[in-house]
């Protein structure tokens, strides 16, 4: 417990029951609109970035309230550009009437406007009326819940519906005892008991964490998500697509040069095998040749054993006649017999001989034969 009562603190988390406590200490719902407000956020009925018409940066734009309902977009931006370059303004009007609802978003070029602004223009006077800065709550506060739905920060004293928590109406610090098991049990997010500030002390708006996964995401309307989900993926599928046509590509390429490869090699495995087949026919020719010239000097060499022998025959035949004619007139009975003789067995030696040589003959052959 702080007995300082200029002692303060500022919720970093919105909860609804939370918000309708002075110091942040209630476990129970005081009205009806906190717990419209907590039924709203048990059941997930509000999406903070579901309004299409939120743009830009959250981290640039400020929230400026209790504006004149005669404030137009014109004022405000040269209300705005002292402090920084204005890249947009939404005034916020009503959908039926179309009049101002005291309200709107301005976005700055920069963060550092933004929280120049944030710093110098609240409390400041527009169009006779003092106005309130704030960040971007609704997309960079988690567990948001609006004014409409009963949540919000602020408000009237004659209303009977404060919220506390915000820059106008931060939590005093606790005046009893903290109630750790029963804020845990909620969900509720503690006091932060020893670190207070001053009444005095501007709190410092969220800032964009660098080189971090887990900070807040920059507001997308639904369309943008949808379009930029949209072609992202159909990026990715032209990418997939013509990685896998590159792929196929090289494939066929592969797969021509190796047929062109193989049908090479087949070629050069046509001509060499012409080239054997060449050879062998060449080798074959030349054997048959050899053979039949072998064959022509057979014959030849027999043709004029044949005709010396045969001449022998008749030399000798010749003699035999020459002394037969002389003997002839003193030949006897016998003597004729003795001749048939002769002339039988004369035959019988040619026919011996002829047979001899065609035994011969067919001997060498083979011989050769064997050899080759």
């Amino acid at each position: 417990m702080n007995a300082n009562v200029n002692a303060v603190w500022y919720g970093e988390s919105y909860h609804p029951i939370q918000a309708g406590s002075i110091d942040g200490t209630d476990v129970l719902p005081h009205d009806n609109a906190v717990y419209r407000a907590l039924i709203c956020s048990s059941a997930g009925l509000y999406d903070p970035f579901g309004d299409p018409k939120l743009i830009g940066d959250p981290y640039c734009t400020l929230f400026v309230a209790r504006l004149s309902h005669h404030t137009h977009e014109t004022t405000l931006t040269q209300a705005m550009s002292k402090y920084g370059r204005v890249k947009n303004i939404r005034l916020v009007r009503d959908i039926v009437t179309g009049a101002s609802r005291g309200y709107a978003f301005v976005e700055f070029e920069t963060e550092r406007q933004m929280c120049r602004a944030y710093e110098d223009a609240h409390h400041s006077i527009i169009d006779g009326s003092e106005v309130i800065v704030d960040y971007n709550r609704q997309q960079l506060m988690p567990g948001w819940i609006p004014r409409r739905l009963g949540g919000g920060l602020g408000g009237k004293k004659e209303s009977g519906q404060l919220r506390f928590g915000g820059r106008e109406r931060p939590f005093k610090a606790p005046l009893r005892p903290i109630p750790y098991n029963e804020l845990k049990r909620l969900g509720i997010p503690p006091p932060p008991e020893g670190r207070y500030m001053s009444r005095f002390q501007v709190p410092s708006p969220p800032r964009r964490r660098k080189n971090t996964g887990d900070s807040p995401p920059r507001h997308r309307s639904s369309d943008r998500e949808d379009t930029h989900s949209r072609h992202t993926s159909n990026n990715r599928e032209e990418q997939d697509s013509r990685s896998r046509h590159r792929s196929q590509d090289r494939k066929d390429s592969y797969s021509r040069s190796m047929h062109e490869d193989s049908g090479h090699y087949q070629q050069d495995s046509m001509t060499r095998h012409s080239s054997k087949d060449r050879k062998e026919k060449g080798s074959r020719s030349r054997h048959r040749s050899r053979d039949s010239e072998n064959v022509k000097s057979m014959h030849g060499d027999e043709s004029k054993d044949r005709a010396d022998y045969e001449e022998n025959l008749e030399l000798r035949d010749g003699s035999k006649e020459r002394e037969r004619r002389s003997h002839k007139k003193h030949r006897s009975p016998a003597e004729g017999s003795e001749k048939n003789r002769h002339e039988h067995y004369k035959h019988h030696r040619g026919h011996l001989y002829d047979r001899e040589r065609s035994h011969d003959h067919i001997n060498r052959s083979k011989s050769q034969d064997s050899g080759y």
